[in-house]
């Protein structure tokens, strides 16, 4: 068993390839990546510890290079095939503060609206009530309510005008 921080024969390995073909690989990283410095960067990181791994496959006399590029250019394409897979990430701001559906937003308006509604006179409420509400044609509430249907008209066009004032002072 070796010595604590004694380092391997794979460590030792890998580090020297880290030192002699790094900055190769890291160049050809990143125009793999598109010159994305921080891939590039994960992505000699993780053909470095796949060597690690590997290290009993390296023929002495035989550059590396060859096969460090291979592991790389794999990585960099399961990378992208990874993206490609998975949906696009949220913005860079805190999910806290993203718009979250409750509901509550939607049981607020009916309140306001509520409210609007209880601030017309019975005579709107009830012609918004049977054209709106109720789905019924002028002439059809004309006659549930018992009036004319010019009345109705005028009573849905005042209720309405009514009901955008009560809704702005509300907010």
């Amino acid at each position: 068993m070796a010595a604590p921080g004694a380092a391997t024969d794979a460590e030792r390995i890998v580090t020297r390839l880290y030192r002699e073909h790094g900055a190769a690989l890291t160049a050809f990283a990143l125009k793999l990546t598109g010159g994305d410095r921080q891939w590039a960067e994960d992505v000699v990181q993780e053909t470095m510890i796949r060597a690690w791994r590997g290290a009993d496959r390296l023929e002495p006399g035989v550059s590396p290079m060859p096969w460090l590029a291979t592991i790389a250019r794999r990585i960099v394409i399961d990378g992208r095939r990874r993206r490609r897979a998975r949906p696009p990430e949220v913005g860079e701001g805190p999910l806290e503060t993203a718009p979250a559906a409750d509901g509550l937003d939607r049981v607020l308006r009916k309140v306001v609206v509520a409210e609007a509604l209880s601030s017309l006179s019975d005579a709107h409420r009830e012609a918004l009530a049977e054209t709106v509400l109720r789905d019924r044609t002028v002439a059809q509430a004309a006659e549930v309510l018992g009036v004319p249907v010019g009345t109705v008209k005028s009573r849905v066009y005042y209720a309405l005008r009514a009901l955008r004032v009560a809704l702005e002072e509300r907010g």
